[in-house]
C-alpha cells in the first residue's frame, strides 16, 4: 500500500470512535451504506471487524505479519473503493471481502515472481540470433548476476536455485529442505532485495 492510501484509512478509521458490543455486525448492509452514502463509520465497522480477519488468513497462506498487514489494510479500501460492486445475491459479504483479499495475495504473489525472475533471468543469450555486441552484453550480465548470488548466504543461494533455476514451487522446497513456507519466501525475498542493490551498485 502507498502512503496515500494509508493515509486515506487511517482518515476514514482514526477520527471515528465505534461501539464494541454490537452483537451481529451486518456487513451487507454496511457495504451498502459504503455505496450509496461513503458512510465512514460504516468503514470504520467493517475495518474493525475484518481487518485483524483477513491479516490472520494472510498470515496462515504464508504471508509474513507486515505483508499481512498491509494486504489486510489494501483489502478494506478496496472494499471502500468498490462497494458499490457488491451484489449480495451473488455472494455473501464475508465471502465477497475475503475473495477481494485472496486475490489481492495473488496478484502481490506473481508480481514479486515477475520480477525476481527479470533479476534472476540467467538464460545464456542465442548467439545464432543476436548480434555479436548483443551476445557479449548477454554473457556479461549473466556473468554479473552469477557474480552477484555467490554473495548470498548459502541458504539464499539454495532457495534461489530450486526455485528460479529448478523451477520449483515454494511449497515444494519447503517439504525438499523441510523448513517452513514462510521460511522459503523470506529467503527468497531477502535475496531479491541484495541482489537489486549489488546489480544497482554495478551500474
Amino acid at each position: 500500500m502507498d502512503r496515500r492510501s494509508a493515509r486515506r484509512v487511517a482518515q476514514i478509521v482514526m477520527p471515528i470512535e465505534m461501539k464494541s458490543n454490537r452483537a451481529t455486525l451486518d456487513a451487507a448492509g454496511l457495504i451498502e451504506a459504503i455505496a450509496q452514502r461513503r458512510d465512514q463509520e460504516a468503514f470504520t465497522a467493517l475495518f474493525q471487524h475484518f481487518a485483524p480477519r483477513v491479516k490472520t488468513f494472510m498470515v496462515r497462506s504464508g504471508a509474513t505479519a507486515s505483508q499481512a498487514e498491509e494486504l489486510a489494510q489494501e483489502t478494506l479500501l478496496m472494499v471502500w473503493r468498490k462497494a458499490s460492486l457488491f451484489n449480495a445475491a451473488r455472494a455473501g459479504a464475508t465471502a465477497w471481502i475475503f475473495t477481494i483479499a485472496r486475490n489481492l495475495r495473488i496478484d502481490g504473489l506473481r508480481r514479486d515472481r515477475r520480477e525476481t525472475n527479470a533479476i534472476f533471468n540467467m538464460d545464456e543469450p542465442a548467439e545464432d540470433s543476436e548480434q555479436p555486441d548483443e551476445v557479449y552484453i548477454g554473457a556479461e550480465r549473466v556473468e554479473r548476476v552469477r557474480s552477484a548470488i555467490a554473495l548470498l548466504s548459502e541458504d539464499q543461494q539454495r532457495v534461489v536455485q530450486l526455485s528460479f533455476v529448478e523451477d520449483k514451487a515454494h511449497p515444494e522446497i519447503a517439504r525438499e529442505l523441510n523448513i517452513p513456507l514462510g521460511t522459503v519466501k523470506s529467503r527468497i525475498r531477502l535475496a531479491m532485495k541484495r541482489m537489486r542493490e549489488v546489480l544497482d551498485g554495478q551500474r
